[in-house]
């Protein structure tokens, strides 16, 4: 899954794809580089990101997915959004499933306006609203057990989707990493991100691309040698695919589809037949 953000202040490439022709190159050319799908993002999730409102939030993603996909009808668009609205509006612009950072619980009306268009829809762990986070700082107690925290909410969240409608072979989930965490809690759901794959038998989004636990982890002398966090990033990916990892939202698709494929040709079984597990 490679990452478009339309915004202008996104942690990692904020304001590099306003232009919506720009923004469709760049979609191309991770096509071309090996991703499966492409995330169109027109409100940043940063610590302390203001909110954007939803006729912004339009006018940033919609020309970009129509024009994505008229060059490329064969490229999946994901629509990364809180919002109904911004979802129903994105679908029928050509978007294929709705990527929500909360859940569904920043919006009462995502989960049924996603059952009503029959699209898929990623349902992530958020302990808080982006606003309130910090950087790598956990807004669940240090001590907790975030494997459980995690595993809890989403099975509530996926009981609440459920409900709304949506079908179960329409929901994808996601740890949350780098999200209202600790970095230890982030390196933890890497460690066992088998344990949530067991406990929610659901398509695993996993994304840690270039996020500040990298950054920590690694200091400050590989943060200078290594601005773009590749190694930290590839690392997280290779054991996430390792791990059960179906998708891994990535920036630098190109490399990561290398690390991808290498770390699946390691894990799987030659013997199996169908196709590898993951997508980029």
């Amino acid at each position: 899954m490679g990452v478009l953000n339309v915004t202008p202040d996104s942690f990692s490439d904020g304001g590099r794809y306003l232009d919506p022709a720009r923004a469709v190159e760049r979609a191309l050319a991770m096509q071309a580089e090996g991703a499966d799908l492409i995330d169109v993002g027109g409100e940043s999730t940063r610590p302390g990101a203001p909110p954007v409102g939803e006729d912004e939030e339009k006018r940033r993603v919609l020309p970009v997915i129509e024009r994505i996909a008229a060059r490329a009808p064969t490229l999946p668009i994901s629509l990364d959004t809180v919002k109904a609205g911004v979802a129903r509006a994105g679908v029928g612009a050509g978007a294929v499933l709705v990527n929500d950072v909360s859940a569904g619980t920043l919006d009462p009306e995502m989960l049924p306006a996603v059952a009503t268009l029959g699209v898929p829809i990623c349902l992530m762990h958020l302990p808080v609203r982006p606003q309130e986070m910090g950087w790598s700082r956990t807004a669940l107690p240090e001590d907790a057990d975030v494997i459980a925290a995690i595993v809890s909410f989403l099975r509530e969240r996926v009981e609440a989707a459920r409900s709304a409608g949506i079908s179960p072979d329409r929901l994808l989930i996601d740890p949350g990493f780098g999200f209202g965490k600790s970095v230890e809690q982030n390196l933890r759901i890497v460690r066992r991100l088998a344990d949530i794959r067991k406990a929610l038998p659901f398509p695993v989004v996993l994304g840690t691309s270039r996020k500040s636990t990298i950054a920590r982890v690694l200091g400050p002398d590989a943060e200078a040698a290594d601005p773009d966090r590749l190694a930290g990033t590839a690392a997280t990916v290779a054991l996430g695919v390792g791990a059960g990892a179906d998708i891994v939202r990535v920036h630098d698709v190109g490399f990561m589809a290398r690390v991808a494929r290498m770390a699946d040709a390691v894990v799987r079984d030659a013997e199996a037949p169908g196709p590898t597990r993951y997508a980029v």
